[in-house]
């Protein structure tokens, strides 16, 4: 029970500290107030501001947008758009047969890099064919190395490993592609093109061996071999189609 004789105030309490105690009690309530709520929490000024900006200069390159995206203010002047011929399917504009030929040959010497490497340089037991007196000479006898393979000694005279055949599914497309990409890459310098034609006919000789399907040797190849493939040479700089190799007119004909 209270002394009745006590004054109000315990005259121990200071009334100053229990001032500053209510001030702390109410400045941590208002921390409280101020705790994340799950992003509920109102947006500062401030970022409202900066997007009410960055809106505005938008809104201004958007209404630009007539000439900042206009094709003629984008391109040099005199550019003209190549367009594919829907007449024909959309086909691929002509180029010159040599850098037709070199294209799809390329791609075709990709299975033979394991051998004779990516610059024709081979090593190991692989001879290179920069270089090869056999590659750059008559193309029957090259013809035949390609389609059969080969075993025995080369134009040099050193025995190498026995090259397997390669013309087991290659079309004389593929062959004279090949062929001609060889002749003309890793500082080989043929200048020449061994054409479809031409593939087709080293395919019916090799047919007509008397050891089909067997390697060639070097003493079949200088006995038998040692000539130009038939067919008529093709210029270098005559356009065909890319794809498929055959001749066709220049977009200015």
């Amino acid at each position: 029970m209270q002394d009745s004789n006590k004054p109000d105030l315990d005259e121990s309490l200071n009334v100053t500290t229990s001032h500053e105690q209510m001030l702390r009690e109410a400045a941590a309530v208002v921390r409280e107030k101020h705790v994340d709520e799950g992003g509920k929490e109102p947006m500062s000024l401030w970022i409202f501001g900066a997007c009410a900006v960055v809106a505005l200069v938008a809104g201004g390159a958007l209404g630009k947008a007539g000439s900042m995206f206009d094709y003629d203010e984008t391109v040099r002047p005199g550019y003209v758009r190549q367009t594919l011929d829907t007449d024909d399917g959309g086909a691929l504009p002509p180029v010159p047969a040599l850098k037709a030929y070199m294209s799809k040959g390329e791609k075709i010497y990709g299975k033979c890099i394991g051998c004779h490497a990516p610059d024709g340089k081979g090593g190991g037991a692989f001879p290179p064919l920069a270089g090869s007196e056999w590659v750059l000479g008559d193309t029957e006898l090259f013809a035949m190395i390609v389609i059969n393979g080969m075993s025995g000694p080369t134009s040099t005279g050193k025995v190498w490993g026995v090259m397997p055949a390669q013309g087991i599914g290659m079309s004389p497309t593929d062959l004279g592609a090949v062929m001609t990409y060889v002749r003309n890459s890793f500082g080989n310098s043929a200048g020449d093109v061994v054409t479809t034609e031409m593939a087709a006919e080293a395919m019916k000789i090799s047919e007509a061996r008397a050891n089909p399907g067997t390697p060639v040797t070097a003493e079949e190849l200088t006995a038998e071999h040692l000539k130009a493939l038939p067919g008529e040479p093709l210029d270098p700089t005559a356009m065909v189609d890319p794809v498929s190799l055959e001749p066709a007119e220049s977009p200015s004909e």
